[in-house]
């Protein structure tokens, strides 16, 4: 067998004899010693990064802001100047914080990991000589896979054998189009569009079957050569836009302060390092170190509670879109019908029951070798029983292009094509149609009969089918060009009722501003029919016809105001989901079909289904379970759960501890002394951070998930000036009792100011956190136990040795009376200040609106 190395062959030049000795391989496949061998050399079939170092660089990721390796560089030196203690204590509550961001994402990592477990891709591949279905990631070079119409490509492969395959590449070559493959070497130097018997990863079947050979898997695949780049077009989710946007508005200010801070000290005769130190401990204070950490976590608590009501999560950054989302395009089956496709009749072209008709589109069904999907199922389950004396000859694929599939079958008396499909395009394959008694009309002269019948069943709310057939002369074996001057049989009625509880199940998503438009292939009548079912009364339909005549500028006028997109040709989906983005819509996607990716990669929540075809599920951002809209629903609520959590940090972030960091650095300005110590700082930061990371678990209020959510800078802005503001007038109450009242020295003043912020910051988060009175929005029991812990540790600190090492002394019980005074003024004030804030939000959100 080769090395590693020496697969990087052009194995497109290889015809199939010499393909196998390359990769020492052979028709009936790996044996699973051999393959558990190759597993060991070439390692898991992923472009993911598995390297064994990931969790030391995540740990080191949790020190990597400037400020940050600033203060450690400047307390460095302060231990070169002889200043150890304090250096050891400030790297100690540094590693400290670091540890508790690492610990937290390295957490939500393994979460995810688990999740991603339950919606893997799998493949059918020979072992020993049987078909077995495994993971992707197990795949090896010189395995053989079988591939179907929606099955994802494994690895780099050569074709063995194919019938009918057509494959999209549009990710390698830009080509929209499937491209057809069949076995045959090419040129070594052919280029990738010309590779017609090779197969890559990262592309799937559209139509067709095939075997083939897998030459590489992984890094070393095409895919995986690009894959760096293709990853670094992941389009930026509205969330992560308002996080990289809050970050730069942090850093502008601390850079600032930090300027700021410094020179006044220095300009005031300070010592030059303290001020240094004192000036990076307030940045790395206002700024929120914990943020990552506390995304990562809140994300990977709402991927489990979402795992418990079975949507599971592959791309956490899609959870704020989830809760974002105010549009939902779905198509019918399965989500609003119950996806049981039941066989209404079979009937002649007047409408008549007919067996023939039935007999046929069940040979069809019973013999095709491709796609399985819910009407062949349904046919051959109305037809059970029946002895088949048929064989089958030949198969032309169903594909999305034609929209039908052909059989050929013969049996001791005749041979003959069977075709059924999209009932337009079945007449226009047709000269004849068979009427009683098996005579043969010309098809010009039932025209209108004919589609007077397609339109009452249609209108009845039946998907309709045509069935058409044909005889064969001798031993001649059809292709797609044989599909042609064929027999008009008859209709094929399948109905699929609407889902117990859909209507309420709209009725909700609509109360929750998360509007339902139905996309589908169906014809107008059959849509709007249902439409009306589930009670979405004058409906609003636009056919794929009608978008094709529109200019994006009309669709995106018209495609808000649309309930049903009817009659839409695949390639139309994706261009519906950008027109209503580019309207300013959050929109989701939920799709499991072949042609369905493009749009669920166009999405900005794509959402797919554990039973969906290979390509969706690997598209999708989101996959369900359970095909229910219920479960969509629930999801949805999860997902503003979450945004909700996260928010309650920014809002600490930018209130209490830029309140308190205004606070020091004003009075850094006049008193003779730092108002705190850089260790004592940073010790400040490192306890109002800890009940914070309880803010996953903490409940959330009613008012939160009734509407999308979005992120809004301004309304950040608008909430950091004003409880920041408030925070400060309290500290500089603070100050004055303790250098008027108290007449506090240094040390005392330290620690007095130490308690009341730590205090008064890690309380304002139960007030903070939601819009309602405190009394009538209690926190988690996580969140409430972890502030009782860091009060119960604030209160007795200076009692123990270790507040010498801080610089911390023992407080008089006067200033403990008036501390406690002052917190409780604090919180009444800003429980005024919310109802004000939040009432004048709600006037400016009207006036807007």
């Amino acid at each position: 067998m080769e090395n590693k190395a020496d697969t990087k062959m052009k194995f497109w030049q290889f015809d199939t004899k010499m393909a196998y000795q390359q990769l020492s391989a052979n028709p009936k496949g790996l044996s699973a010693r051999e393959a558990a061998i190759r597993m060991r050399q070439y390692g898991p079939n992923t472009i993911r990064n598995n390297s064994k170092t990931s969790l030391f660089l995540l740990f080191l990721t949790q020190f990597k802001s400037p400020v940050t390796l600033l203060l450690i560089a400047a307390a460095l030196l302060s231990a070169g100047l002889g200043d150890v203690t304090d250096t050891l204590i400030i790297l100690a509550i540094v590693l400290i914080s670091g540890f508790l961001g690492f610990w937290q994402e390295k957490g939500a990592a393994d979460a995810v990991k688990e999740l991603l477990k339950l919606v893997q891709l799998s493949c059918d591949v020979l072992r020993d000589g049987q078909l077995k279905t495994i993971p992707v990631e197990e795949v090896v070079p010189g395995d053989i896979v079988t591939l179907n119409a929606g099955d994802f490509i494994p690895g780099d492969s050569l074709l063995i054998e194919s019938q009918d395959l057509f494959v999209d590449e549009a990710a390698f070559t830009g080509e929209t189009f499937p491209v057809e493959k069949r076995c045959g070497a090419v040129a070594a130097t052919a280029p990738m569009a010309k590779r017609s018997n090779a197969l890559f990863m990262g592309s799937h079947v559209i139509s067709g079957k095939a075997k083939a050979l897998v030459i590489q898997t992984g890094v070393t695949t095409e895919f995986g050569k690009i894959s760096a780049e293709l990853m670094s077009r992941t389009p930026e989710t509205d969330f992560e836009k308002g996080i990289r946007k809050f970050g730069y508005m942090l850093m502008e200010l601390t850079l600032l302060l930090v300027i700021i801070i410094f020179a006044a000290n220095v300009l005031l005769h300070k010592p030059v390092l303290d001020s240094f130190l004192f000036s990076l401990a307030l940045a790395v204070g206002l700024t929120p170190q914990l943020l990552p950490a506390i995304i990562s976590v809140n994300l990977a608590a709402g991927a489990r509670r979402m795992a418990r009501q079975q949507v599971i999560v592959k791309r956490l950054s899609s959870i704020e879109n989830f809760g974002s989302m105010n549009i939902l395009c779905t198509d019918k089956t399965g989500t609003i019908t119950e996806g049981k496709v039941t066989l209404g009749d079979s009937l002649d072209y007047n409408g008549r029951h007919s067996d023939k008709v039935l007999q046929y589109a069940w040979l069809n069904a019973v013999m095709q070798q491709g796609f399985h999907n819910p009407i062949d199922e349904a046919i051959c389950t109305a037809n059970a029983g029946t002895v088949n004396n048929y064989s089958l000859l030949t198969e032309i694929p169903y594909d999305f292009i034609r929209k039908r599939l052909t059989v050929q079958v013969e049996n001791d008396t005749c041979n003959m094509a069977v075709t059924k499909g999209a009932v337009q395009g079945i007449l226009a394959l047709c000269d004849q149609v068979e009427t009683d008694d098996g005579k043969l009309a010309d098809i010009r002269e039932m025209e209108t009969i004919l589609n007077e019948q397609y339109g009452r069943l249609s209108e009845a709310g039946f998907r309709t089918l045509g069935v058409a057939y044909k005889p064969v002369d001798g031993t001649h074996i059809i292709t797609k060009d044989d599909e042609r001057g064929m027999i008009f049989l008859g209709f094929i009625t399948l109905f699929d009722p609407p889902k117990e509880g859909i209507y309420e199940t709209i009725r909700k998503l609509d109360t929750l501003g998360v509007r339902l438009k139905m996309i589908t292939g169906d014809n107008e009548l059959i849509a709007k029919s249902l439409a009306l079912r589930i009670g979405i009364g004058q409906p609003k339909v636009l056919t794929g016809a009608s978008i094709q005549r529109m200019s994006n500028l009309a669709l995106g006028h018209h495609a808000p105001l649309t309930d049903i997109f009817a009659e839409v040709e695949p390639n139309q989906k994706e261009r519906i989901i950008m027109v209503l983005k580019r309207a300013g819509h959050v929109v989701g996607f939920m799709g499991d079909g072949i042609n369905d990716a493009p749009a669920l990669h166009a999405a900005d929540v794509g959402i797919s289904v554990n039973t969906a075809v290979d390509v969706a599920k690997e598209a999708a951002d989101i996959v369900l379970l359970s095909r229910d809209l219920n479960v969509l629903l629930e999801g949805v609520l999860e997902g503003r759960k979450t945004f909700a959590n996260t928010m309650k940090y920014i809002f600490m972030a930018t209130s209490a501890n830029f309140g308190n960091m205004f606070s020091m650095a004003g009075a850094s300005l006049f008193l003779p002394f730092l108002p705190l110590l850089p260790k004592q700082v940073l010790l400040t930061n490192l306890l109002t951070d800890f009940p914070e990371m309880a803010i996953a678990t903490d409940r959330v209020d009613d008012i939160n998930i009734q509407t999308p959510q979005r992120w809004d800078m301004q309304f950040i802005r608008r909430f950091m000036i004003t409880f920041g503001l408030l925070s400060s007038v309290y500290d500089y109450l603070t100050f004055g009792v303790l250098l008027l009242i108290i007449h506090a020295n240094e040390k005392t003043f330290q620690t007095g100011w130490f308690t009341e912020s730590v205090i008064s910051a890690i309380l304002i988060v139960l007030i903070v956190r939601t819009r309602l009175p405190f009394f009538k929005s209690l926190p988690g029991k996580y969140l409430a136990t972890a502030t009782i812990v860091i009060l119960v540790v604030i209160l007795t600190l200076p009692l123990t040795p270790i507040a010498a090492w801080f610089g911390f002394v023992q407080l008089s019980f006067t200033f403990y009376g008036w501390m406690l005074l002052i917190i409780f003024c604090y919180m009444f004030s800003a429980e005024l200040a919310k109802y004000w804030f939040y009432r004048g939000t709600f006037r400016l959100l009207k006036k807007t609106l």
